[in-house]
Parts: structure tokens; sequence; C-alpha cells
């Protein structure tokens, strides 16, 4: 069997593959940081631009299969919880404590998080697409929610929503961890 490289195409290449876009169900699911690229915000109603760590979390899915999800995680002082919540959660930040990011660092990172559904529309269309609501700190991950089943996404005209900073409404409480030792980022 042949080997499928990565490449560009020329304007009149055949094309064959369809997309393979899943949107995750809502749940509480165990992740992987498989990758991340610096980039820019340009700014927003919300948020001035800065910079902004564009995250590739690889999500452990209840079939034991996993899928690809960015999440954007925008370097401004508006956004330092939502920064310290992601360190917290892979085990390299503790509530309370200062710490240098530290982006070369958190491939192969695990954590836990809330994921949530989150339709969009806007002047070119509209479409689902994932969020992350809450990355857990891992002394407190025990949430063991079963999500349901994965959907294969069904394409429509549409383009994507740029994400926006993820807004932290009431706190929600989260089922005590069960005893034993804990041991930062392992699952």
């Amino acid at each position: 069997m042949a080997e499928v490289f990565d490449r560009e195409f020329a304007w009149d290449d055949e094309i064959e593959k369809d997309s393979d876009f899943v949107i995750i169900p809502e749940g509480d699911y165990t992740f992987t940081v498989s990758g991340f690229e610096r980039g820019r915000h340009e700014g927003s109603e919300k948020l001035p631009p800065c910079p902004k760590a564009i995250v590739k979390l690889r999500v452990d899915m209840p079939d034991g299969t996993t899928q690809e999800l960015t999440h954007n995680l925008f370097l401004h002082s508006k956004c330092e919880g939502l920064l310290s919540a992601f360190f917290v959660g892979i085990g390299q930040k503790k509530h309370g404590e200062k710490l240098r990011m530290n982006w070369n660092n958190i491939i192969g990172a695990r954590g836990r998080c809330k994921i949530n559904v989150r339709h969009w529309k806007n002047d070119k269309g509209e479409g689902d697409s994932n969020d992350i609501k809450k990355f857990y700190d891992p002394a407190d991950a025990s949430t063991q929610s079963t999500p349901a089943p994965v959907q294969q996404y069904a394409p429509t005209p549409q383009y994507a929503a740029p994400q926006q900073p993820a807004v932290h409404s009431a706190p929600q409480t989260v089922p005590a961890a069960p005893q034993g030792v804990y041991t930062p980022g392992q699952w």
C-alpha cells in the first residue's frame, strides 16, 4: 500500500476525501496536548489585539478512538484566569502560585476538560462547533459523566466561526475526587 504524504494541490488536481469533522458530544473528556502554534488575535469587540496560542488537543472518546480539537488561549490580562485554568488542568500550575508559561513543555501533557457544543450563526452561515467550557484541576478531575455517542458532522455550506474566549459564569461544583495518590498530568 502506498504511503500518503501531506502535499499542496495544483489548481486542477482531483480531490476525493470528504470532511471528517466530528462534533464531540457535550461531556467530560480526557485529553492530551498534541501540538500548538503561536498566532495573533487581531482584536474584537471583547478583546484587543494580542498573541494567542492555538492548542491542539487529542480527545479520548468513550469508544477508544480519539478526536482532534483546536482551542485558542489568548495571552491577555482579560484571559489570565483561562490561561491559569489550562496550566492547572495539565498539572503544570498550582492554584495561587505564579507560573512562567512554558509553551514548549505542554506537548504530551494530559488533563480533563468539559466540552460543550456551541451553535453559531453569522452573515456567512450557521453551524455547530465545540468549545472547552472548563479545564478540571487534576485533584478534582473525577467527573465521570458519560457523553452521548459521537455523531458524524453533516457538512452544510458554512464557514467556521472564530473561537471566542470562554466566558465563565457562576462557579460549578465538581464531585469530590476519589481518595488516592495524586500525580499531576497522569490519568
